[in-house]
């Protein structure tokens, strides 16, 4: 069921709010955007998500809000710069990232689900999660090796 979550980095200076599905296999809502994206949450094996240990929820960009600490966020872009990644300048805390990609739908967000302040350790642990073999460009495909994702 697509619910109103909240989410903010470690120190609290940036909070969001997000329209989000978290539910497991069999409970989910209609998602509002065609394709796996948004059909579950995403762990990636890609140089970047692997190393900020990225657990990504992807929700079309008006499904999302930031409510407090635009200015203290710093962006990072790498590669071709087509995703903005946000982070605290304060904590350090990467909270969500943002882009643009017509196969997707257009505008969007990856919430970084570790960053739900409103989720449960049981509802976190029945989310569905998919896996992505970034380091070889085949999002559509789980590596060979996901245990340390």
């Amino acid at each position: 069921m697509i619910r109103t979550r909240h989410g903010s980095c470690h120190c609290g200076a940036v909070r969001f709010e997000c329209d989000i599905d978290l539910a497991p296999e069999g409970e989910r809502s209609p998602q509002p955007r065609p394709g796996a994206w948004f059909a579950s949450t995403l762990r990636c094996n890609c140089s970047f998500c692997a190393k900020t240990r990225m657990w990504k929820n992807h929700v079309p960009d008006e499904a999302f809000r930031l409510l407090q600490g635009a200015e203290n966020l710093t962006h990072y872009r790498f590669g071709a710069g087509a995703i903005d990644h946000a982070f605290c300048r304060t904590c350090g805390v990467y909270p969500f990232a943002s882009a643009s990609f017509e196969p997707m739908g257009g505008d969007f967000v990856c919430v970084n689900v570790a960053c739900l302040d409103d989720v449960t350790p049981e509802e976190l642990a029945r989310v569905p999660i998919r896996y992505e073999d970034g380091a070889h460009d085949d999002w559509n495909h789980a590596p060979a090796v996901t245990s340390y994702l």
